[in-house]
């Protein structure tokens, strides 16, 4: 009994640190570029786009398309690092317990 003990307050640690990770992901701004920096998209822990720079060289007739391109680009360079971030604080915070069958994986 002493082991499911000790296997409790591991998860009750656990879910602790996870809920201090979501908080800390949840104040996180990631910034995505494409373009060679022409477009900036700026992305909050939450998923949320807060920003958008377009480059000013972008803003010719008939190139619209491109721009598209180029906004989806960088909101998929931000989200790919909000991802990592993710997986990197809640692997962190489930310690040893990461991985284990009932557990999320990450």
């Amino acid at each position: 009994m002493k082991d499911l003990s000790s296997l409790m307050k591991q998860a009750q640690a656990m879910q602790q640190k996870m809920g201090q990770a979501q908080q800390e992901l949840e104040q996180m701004v990631l910034l995505g570029q494409a373009g060679d920096g022409l477009v900036k998209v700026t992305l909050r822990g939450t998923g949320q786009i807060t920003r958008v720079d377009i480059d000013d060289s972008l803003i010719v007739p008939g190139e619209a398309d491109m721009v598209g391109d180029l906004v989806a680009a960088a909101h998929a360079d931000a989200k790919r690092q909000l991802d990592a971030r993710s997986a990197e604080l809640m692997q962190k915070a489930a310690g040893p317990l990461a991985g284990m069958p009932g557990m999320p994986k990450f």
